[in-house]
């Protein structure tokens, strides 16, 4: 399996391609802002064709590109339907304090083929499989996508799980509680091997997070280490 993974240009957010081999079909997960020409750069590396863009939420940083990549290539956009909204209009996910510079002079449309996953829901794309766990906190309709029939299980957590560290539960739509109890019941329940590739930072693993996280420590209950 190939997977290749890359930051946009703006908040660092992790844009990955996944494909079961070069030259074969493949999966694009958030298209966040700015990444149409490194996409373009990667797909025509691994002579690639997408079949699909799966957003693990709705958040302009995640999806901001959406439009444009499955567009260009008439193909399906994916997202939970909690988030369906988001992709209608984006500024429904900000708050007065956050950065309102890339919405000014955006001329903001969702793609015309969208599909709406659910949690449980298998899906089969481009020779992959990926099961989709609903884990709202971070926002109503945050996803992860498991990849667990590999010989290395993945996780693709989006803002849910960072290493270190997860998504922030105080915009529209975030709750600490519903964020709490996705990590109880999506998260802690996954496998130590599961290599979790998240929406912003460096990969890492169930079982380092559970020893390093101050918040799967809190919920394991230990005392959450210093200097997080």
């Amino acid at each position: 399996m190939l997977v290749v993974g890359f930051p946009a240009q703006a908040f660092g957010t992790n844009c990955f391609v996944v494909a079961s081999a070069p030259g074969e079909q493949c999966v694009v997960i958030d298209p966040g802002i700015g990444v149409v020409d490194q996409l373009d750069v990667v797909l025509e590396q691994h002579r690639l064709h997408p079949a699909a863009v799966m957003l693990t939420h709705g958040h302009l940083d995640h999806t901001f590109s959406v439009t444009p990549v499955c567009g260009a290539r008439g193909i399906t956009a994916y997202i939970h339907p909690r988030d369906r909204e988001l992709l209608r209009d984006p500024s429904k996910a900000l708050s007065s304090a956050d950065p309102q510079w890339f919405l000014r002079g955006l001329e903001w449309s969702e793609p015309d083929d969208v599909a709406e996953m659910h949690d449980g829901t298998v899906l089969e794309i481009a020779g992959l499989k990926f099961t989709i766990s609903h884990a709202p906190g971070h926002t109503g309709g945050s996803v992860m996508f498991r990849m667990p029939d590999y010989q290395d299980p993945l996780c693709f957590s989006g803002d849910v799980l960072f290493r270190d560290g997860i998504g922030r539960t105080d915009l529209p739509g975030g709750s600490m509680a519903e964020m709490t109890a996705s990590l109880r019941d999506k998260v802690l329940t996954l496998p130590d091997e599961t290599v979790v590739l998240p929406g912003h930072g460096p990969e890492t693993t169930i079982g380092r997070e559970r020893v390093h996280n101050p918040f799967l420590r809190e919920l394991l209950g230990s005392s959450p280490s210093r200097g997080f």
